[in-house]
């Protein structure tokens, strides 16, 4: 059991992202002192986001820059602090020609330089870590062997490696690393968060996430002539944020929490939208695997291995440790698609029509 003290100022890594600019600003309104890490603070239009939620908030913000693979840069925001909450990590799906350069040396290292320097700052109690359901399974095929057919809290990425779903791999080498770490130690003790494809709105529009992709994917016409049966677990990142607020002070939460609200398809996805926004050419079939396979590689630069992989399978997940332990309650489904599909057109990622 671990109390955090509230008036003591909260850490939160990566702070100027998709995810956490929600925890930073769940933290303000209530009131909290935040240390804010980013790369670069003198980077208007980057932090200006976190700014705008400070000004006329409850709590102070405080912007420290740091670097995931420079070690000790993190240690000055992690000072005095009791509470960590560790996001910073790259999220790049497409287009990398060094996955190890672009996403497993920055996650993994940034994961251990961070815990590092919780290690060397008295202060820390429980550090929170944005993980992911990549970090439980590489690919949807792996559903058919899941005990229950149901992706839980017990199962580990084993499949995934530096040259096949890379992005996958930095997660779960980033989270095994950060309890290996955890365990050598007795001061502060470690909760995860594991989201599934983390969706809505976002609070600043320099974000770069595989949710924007997604639905820009869908809203623009680019696969009007049909999807693939790809399944995802989608969450809200109102409510990923308040999971690590809740994981944060809540003095029993322990262990890894899956957080994943719903299971729809491309197309599924594709229906909730057009009903909201019918002007948009959105897809209105699904085109068989053997099609899929053929054209991918060349059309959208996904291997076939992957295809195969994860075309066809349907996935189901156990929340119920976000929801019993955690507390989290879920919005529907059609509140995170439409919400963040307006957003896209306000921000100007989609063509008004």
């Amino acid at each position: 059991m671990v109390a955090i003290n509230k008036n003591k100022p909260v850490c939160v890594t990566g702070a100027s992202g998709y995810i956490a600019s929600w925890i930073v600003k769940d933290l303000l309104d209530q009131g909290l002192t935040v240390h804010a890490t980013v790369r670069d603070s003198n980077k208007t239009r980057s932090v200006a986001h976190l700014w705008k939620l400070a000004d006329g908030a409850k709590g102070e913000l405080k912007l420290f820059d740091a670097d995931l693979i420079r070690p000790g840069s993190f240690k000055a925001a992690i000072e005095g602090c009791e509470l960590v909450i560790h996001t910073a990590s790259p999220f790049v799906i497409k287009g990398i020609t060094d996955p190890h350069e672009a996403l497993i040396r920055p996650a993994v290292e940034g994961t251990e330089n961070v815990l590092r320097s919780c290690n060397e700052v008295s202060t820390v109690r429980r550090v929170v870590l944005t993980s992911s359901v990549a970090s439980i399974y590489g690919d949807a095929v792996e559903i058919l062997n899941a005990p229950g057919g149901v992706f839980t809290e017990q199962l580990w990425n084993n499949t995934s490696s530096e040259h096949h779903q890379p992005y996958s791999y930095s997660k779960v080498m980033a989270e095994r690393a950060a309890w290996d770490i955890c365990k050598d130690q007795s001061r502060w003790d470690l909760v995860t968060i594991n989201p599934s494809l983390v969706m809505g709105p976002s609070l600043t529009t320099q974000t770069q996430s595989t949710s924007i992709d997604v639905m820009r994917d869908l809203g623009s016409g680019r696969q009007r002539t049909g999807v693939p049966m790809l399944e995802f677990g989608i969450v809200d990142v109102r409510e990923v944020a308040k999971a690590h607020v809740l994981a944060g002070f809540n003095p029993d939460a322990e262990g890894r929490h899956i957080l994943s609200a719903h299971t729809a398809s491309l197309l599924q996805m594709a229906t909730i939208l057009r009903a909201r926004f019918p002007n948009y050419p959105l897809p209105t079939r699904q085109l068989p695997k053997f099609l899929v396979k053929l054209v991918a590689p060349i059309a959208a630069g996904v291997s076939r291995e992957f295809i195969q992989k994860n075309v066809g399978y349907h996935l189901h997940f156990d929340n119920s440790r976000s929801v019993n332990l955690l507390g989290v309650k879920y919005r529907p489904l059609i509140e995170t698609l439409c919400d963040h599909f307006s957003q896209m057109i306000e921000d100007g990622l989609l063509k008004r029509r």
